[in-house]
């Protein structure tokens, strides 16, 4: 029997099985291969992953919040302030139920124009209802389905029934399609303290389950507007200067970031596992500057430069031991009449002192050159006179002739100490000594260590190939040729008062962190001894005459109070229009123990019935500044002297908070004040403990002057517009009308004081 051979359906099945098993094999190796390409080396893929995932997922910057620059009392000179503006979610599920959006809303909408004042109740309301039904879909099912199958499969099921028929429009509301889309609700960013009492009103605080997200905002905020301004700079497009340049690293911190993830359009959360980073908060830059002294140094610049109609003018107060800048005062005027903090002259007005450098002459003349303050020149009575190769020297006033160096420096002779330098020097062919000597020995020809914040150097030559160097030499002597900024020449008068050892300004105390200091700057020595002890004890008293019978005499020549060195100058300026005069006084005080030092410079054309020589141009703010210092210091000349046994005060008169603070805070064991300043009534208990309670400011209410003295009492109410009589002497005991009650400007009042046992 012969085998059978396979049919050949048989075999033309087998092979389609098997062509179909390659074909599916050779399928899934393409799919693999493709997969893998896909996985691992699509560009495409990795790029549309990428925009996935940052669609779902994005990693915000978390903004360190900048350092504060603040005065050396703590107060505040910048500062940044987090504001927020919160964006509400209005489609939120917590609105689904219309009633009670309509309930809460009426009492929001009241609560909002109460607190923001911008607009009534009836406008807040219906702003609240338009943003709530603003991007909403209205329709009525026209076949029973459930509402929340279009809430679940969204707007396209919705837009086919529409089409079909199943679903029409119509005005009465019964269900939406809810629009995300966050949106503003308050008419400006608010701050943190703000936003809690906000939060707590009705649908701001979830009794909807409202959703929202809180935009933060940095804003930097100077507290006390255009005092200091030059110096505590600022940041911004228009440019970065000040102590907000120097210090920008440690005043911005570090930024952090956090990872989110997107809920909804606008509105994201935090992912609990994701990438992120604290923020570290900028340090504070703690200056030198006596934020009241600041105050009264501007106000008395500000108002010299509108008596005078000068250009611009700078005041500067150092400390003598520790050269911190007590006050940094740049006021210039605009084209259209306004003084502001428009540049810091202080450092970047390098100019020809005048006379305020004959201090540098008299270092040389008597240090350098052995002179004898008994050496007498003829000063020709006013007249022009030739010294050396210079025509035409003269003094500005008559009077005198033959002088010995005290009357020269109190009259601030130009011939005088032009004959001197010429003999000493000129003469004798030293000319490069005397340059020498102001670069080597007094530092003149250096700066003081403020470049980075724009300090132009000074410019005294030490080569002498110019076409005139005699008329150079005799010039220079009176402070023409030669070119210093303020702050340097305060620098060196600074250190005249403290025995002769110069010493570079401070402007910032210390860098803190967290209340923590984090870096100490030190006083730097920039000479330990510029002039010998006997030289010293000469300058000295040279100053002191130009304060008792000199130039500054007219502003303090009454040595029964305090005894002040000075010296005046007065220079005409060389460069860009005539007709210019840059006017100074430098002064330091007391003069046997000095501690402070005063500058004041302004510029200004020649103008009739205005002044341009440096006393009677800078002299009133500098008698400003001087007066105040000496107003507020407590020990001047007596000190209190302990028998051994602490005394404390039974009583204390009401007024200035700050004052009663400093007075409380020698005296007691314990001082309580609610403010920091303002007005107030000071109670001591049987402790002795001071409770210093803030009086209410609001104009249209009778203060409590109960307990102050007369003239607190006084000030404060006729601040209000009140007419006061007063009865008695001592302390208020009885006021009428009585506290809280509501005045207007006008009205009486009466106080009757009392003296208490």
């Amino acid at each position: 029997m012969r085998p059978q051979e396979p049919s050949e359906i048989k075999s033309d099945i087998l092979f389609r099985v098997k062509a179909l098993y390659l074909f599916f094999i050779v399928l899934v190796a393409v799919i693999l291969v493709r997969l893998l390409y896909v996985q691992f080396g699509c560009r495409e893929t990795r790029i549309n992953a990428e925009r996935l995932s940052q669609r779902i997922f994005r990693v915000d910057t978390v903004y360190a919040q900048r350092g504060s620059i603040l005065a050396r009392d703590g107060e505040p000179l910048a500062i940044s302030l987090f504001r927020y503006q919160p964006l509400f979610d209005f489609s939120s599920e917590g609105f689904a139920d219309s009633l009670a959006f309509l309930r809460h809303s009426d009492s929001l909408a009241r609560l909002l124009s109460t607190y923001f004042g911008d607009r009534t109740a009836a406008q807040y309301r219906d702003e609240l209802r338009r943003r709530r039904n603003a991007g909403r879909w209205s329709y009525r099912l026209s076949e029973p389905r459930d509402t929340a199958y279009y809430r679940d499969e969204g707007i396209f099921p919705l837009l086919v029934d529409l089409l079909m028929g199943r679903a029409k429009v119509t005005e009465k509301v019964r269900d939406t399609i809810r629009s995300h889309r966050p949106m503003r609700l308050f008419p400006r960013e608010v701050d943190y303290a703000e936003w809690e009492t906000l939060r707590r009103y009705p649908i701001l605080n979830y009794n909807m389950g409202m959703t929202y997200t809180l935009a933060e905002y940095d804003r930097r905020i100077y507290p006390q507007g255009d005092l200091a301004r030059r110096t505590i700079g600022r940041l911004g497009t228009s440019g970065t200067y000040g102590l907000e340049m120097l210090h920008a690293g440690e005043l911005a911190g570090r930024n952090g970031f956090s990872t989110r993830q997107r809920i909804a359009r606008g509105f994201s959360g935090r992912v609990a596992d994701g990438d992120h980073r604290e923020a570290i908060d900028g340090a504070d830059v703690v200056t030198t500057i006596d934020l009241n002294l600041q105050d009264v140094a501007d106000r008395a610049l500000r108002r010299q430069l509108e008596r005078q109609n000068a250009e611009w003018g700078t005041t500067l107060v150092m400390e003598v031991a520790t050269g911190e800048l007590l006050a940094m005062v740049n006021l210039g005027r605009a084209a259209d009449g306004t003084i502001s903090e428009r540049e810091n002259y202080a450092l970047g007005r390098s100019m020809e002192p005048g006379s305020t450098f004959k201090l540098a002459t008299i270092l040389a003349l008597l240090d350098d050159c052995g002179m004898s303050p008994e050496r007498v020149y003829e000063t020709n009575n006013g007249d022009p006179v030739q010294v050396g190769p210079a025509k035409n020297i003269r003094d500005s006033h008559r009077g005198d002739r033959e002088i010995a160096l005290k009357r020269a420096v109190a009259g601030s002779s130009n011939v005088y100490f032009a004959r001197a330098i010429w003999e000493y020097y000129g003469v004798t062919g030293k000319k490069k000594e005397f340059s020498d000597f102001l670069h080597d020995k007094l530092g003149l020809g250096e700066s003081v260590g403020f470049e980075a914040l724009g300090e132009r150097a000074p410019q005294i030559t030490r080569e002498w190939k110019v076409p005139d160097p005699g008329v150079m030499l005799v010039k220079m002597a009176y402070g023409y040729r030669v070119r210093l900024t303020p702050l340097q020449m305060i620098t060196f008068y600074n250190a005249i008062a403290n025995d002769g050892r110069k010493i570079a300004p401070v402007l910032v105390r210390e860098i803190r962190r967290n209340g923590e200091t984090e870096e100490r700057f030190r006083t730097q020595t920039l000479r330990s001894r510029i002039c010998s002890d006997r030289t010293l004890r000469i300058v000295r008293e040279c100053l002191e005459e130009v304060a008792k019978t000199g130039t500054a005499s007219a502003y303090f020549g009454d040595t029964t109070r305090l005894r002040v060195a000075a010296k005046t100058g007065t220079a005409q300026v060389t460069s860009g229009d005539a007709g210019r005069y840059l006017g100074s006084m430098a002064v330091y005080f007391p003069a046997d123990n000095p501690r402070y030092t005063v500058l004041t410079t302004i510029q200004t054309r020649r103008q009739g019935g205005k002044a341009y020589y440096g006393g009677p141009l800078a002299g009133p703010v500098v008698k400003r500044v001087v007066d105040y210092l000496y107003a507020r210091e407590h020990d001047w000349s007596k000190r209190l002297v302990s028998d051994g046994e602490r005394r404390y005060p039974e009583r204390m008169k009401g007024g200035d908070v700050e004052q009663i603070r400093t007075v409380a805070r020698r005296l007691s064991p314990r001082v309580h004040a609610e403010e920091r300043h303002g007005w107030g009534r000071a109670t001591v208990d049987s402790a002795s403990h001071v409770e210093i309670r803030s009086l209410s400011a609001a104009a249209d209410r009778m203060p409590d002057v109960r307990g102050m003295g007369l003239k607190e009492a006084l000030f404060l109410l006729e601040s209000r517009g009140l007419h006061v009589t007063v009865t008695g002497s001592g302390a208020v005991v009885r006021q009428s009308p009585s506290a809280g009650e509501t005045i207007r400007p006008g009205g009486a009042a009466h106080v009757e004081l009392r003296m208490k046992n």
